[in-house]
């Protein structure tokens, strides 16, 4: 199923930031979700995160595990 989904580069996802463009997309381990309709990620900014950016590194720090993730869709992948 993933080899389905569009491919983005970074710079293309560091668009969806939420600033440049309405949609707030990010990306985790090689799938990108769109969070645009998220409460949490408003602005493109969800606590001391940005939107536009591949979070992989970032999940260790954060109070939830990756099932948080399954709420939202995968719009894509990360090339």
């Amino acid at each position: 199923m993933n080899a389905e989904l569009p491919v983005y580069s970074r710079a293309q996802l560091a668009l969806r930031n939420g600033q440049d463009r309405p949609e707030i997309w990010i990306a985790y381990r090689g799938l990108i979700y769109d969070v645009t309709t998220s409460k949490l990620w408003r602005n493109g900014k969800h606590y001391e995160h940005w939107a536009g950016q591949d979070l992989t590194d970032e999940l260790p720090d954060s109070p939830h595990g990756e099932q948080v993730f399954g709420r939202y869709g995968v719009i894509g992948r990360l090339g």
